[in-house]
């Protein structure tokens, strides 16, 4: 450390001494330093290279894309919504994440803010309410740049502590997140495009016991886009209306051997998308349904899981979606996840979006595999393969803007993600 010339004068004739000015410098700095050491960064870089052997937008599960909660587009289901990824190589996201814990104290606070920038961030569509009036929609503050999160985070000492987050945040519901990197497969579910992304809002949880959690919420809408207040498509209604939400979560504690961890859990989202959403966001209120649980196996290897996402709204399409998850750590580096979706929507919930097809319901299948080994340090890379298959209900059909509607689409994708 450097001292001024003062200070090493009188440690010379020994009223001070060196190792007390550092300490009071440093004190000096404290508030500053504090804040900082308490704060980390961290993120992630996400790039792929895909094929599409069947092609980009010639696709069977088409009607299950048009989902009103912003997330058409991205590494989501193989078919049109990575038909803008297919035969290529691509930089998926690039995600920095800004975080301040709570600490112990009674009163603790802390905050998480992460952005995207790439090509993934245009899909999330937390765009503010202003940006998409002007005509600068699609979800992102600028071409490739936009908010995934950023709340601050509360307790308050009520028996075991009343956690509270107030912002923008994920939704409460489903399976998989948002971030490819913490699902066990690259491409998105099915269910995953039924659901609700983010909220502006608040919420609450409380943790009861070990085993038993709850959590409720309040949102401007049910859609992603931020300090959309009046989200309601219904003339004269008010701008009071907000979305509300619900979840538990049981954990089987550790008396059931094997199966300790295991976790089943459920919510409810109900509210209205963004009225100035793209269109795609759909506009109509609709109450999202789910459930979910994940079990371990007598082979501490072997883990498996299941989910299921209904949707009910004021029209009569009523989609749901059913999928199921394995997961064999078969060593350290090595690990092989598999998932199989069964889907039904109506080709009516997305009109305008297919041509020259019959207004009937659509099944669908899917089957992905995903080989992840992690060679490098920080470094996890993945082969996946997956098939989906439409019902005829939809073969012969055509998207507008050109490109026929089959009933089976493959994709081969490589991903590689530096975490940092």
């Amino acid at each position: 450390m450097k001292f001024n010339k003062w200070t090493v004068g009188l440690a010379a004739i020994g009223v001070v001494s060196l190792a007390s000015a550092a300490r009071a410098d440093e004190a000096k700095l404290s508030p500053v330093q504090t804040a900082l050491s308490n704060t980390t960064l961290s993120g992630y870089v996400d790039a792929s290279i895909q094929w599409n052997p069947s092609g980009g937008a010639s696709v069977a599960p088409v009607a299950f894309q048009n989902s009103p909660s912003g997330t058409v587009g991205g590494n989501l289901p193989a078919g049109a919504a990575t038909s803008s990824k297919a035969n290529g190589f691509n930089l998926n996201v690039v995600d920095i994440a800004l975080d301040k814990p709570e600490d112990a104290t009674p009163w603790a606070a802390g905050y998480h803010v992460e952005l995207w920038v790439g090509q993934d961030a245009t899909t999330l569509g937390t765009s503010g309410q202003n940006s998409l009036l002007s005509g600068n929609g699609g979800g992102a503050l600028g071409n490739d740049l936009a908010i995934r999160q950023a709340y601050i985070t509360l307790n308050t000492p009520i028996g075991n502590g009343l956690d509270w987050k107030l912002g923008v945040f994920d939704t409460i519901i489903g399976y998989e997140s948002t971030s490819s990197p913490l699902n066990p497969n690259y491409t998105h579910s099915y269910g995953y495009t039924m659901e609700p992304t983010t909220h502006t809002g608040l919420l609450a949880t409380y943790k009861f016991c070990d085993a038993f959690s709850a959590t409720v919420g309040i949102a401007d809408s049910k859609g992603p886009v931020m300090n959309d207040q009046s989200p309601h498509t219904v003339a004269g209604a008010s701008d009071s209306f907000k979305t509300y939400m619900g979840s538990v979560t049981l954990t089987a504690p550790q008396s059931w051997g094997w199966a300790s961890g295991a976790t089943l859990s459920g919510g409810i989202v109900s509210g209205d998308y963004s009225a100035t959403s793209p269109s795609t966001f759909g506009g109509d209120a609709t109450t999202s349904w789910y459930v979910g649980a994940t079990l371990p196996t007598p082979n501490s290897a072997l883990k498996l899981g299941a989910s299921f996402d209904y949707e009910t709204a004021y029209s009569s399409d009523n989609p749901w979606a059913l999928a199921g998850y394995v997961n064999l750590q078969a060593t350290p580096k090595l690990s092989l996840n598999g998932r199989v979706e069964w889907a039904k929507n109506y080709l009516s919930s997305i009109a305008g979006l297919v041509s020259n097809a019959t207004a009937s319901e659509q099944n669908a299948v899917a089957l992905t595999g995903t080989i992840q080994y992690d060679l490098w340090a920080n470094v996890l890379t993945r082969l996946e393969v997956r098939w989906d298959h439409a019902s005829h209900d939809i073969y012969g059909g055509n998207l507008n803007g050109g490109g026929n509607i089959g009933e089976n689409a493959i994709m081969v994708a490589l991903q590689a993600v530096y975490k940092f």
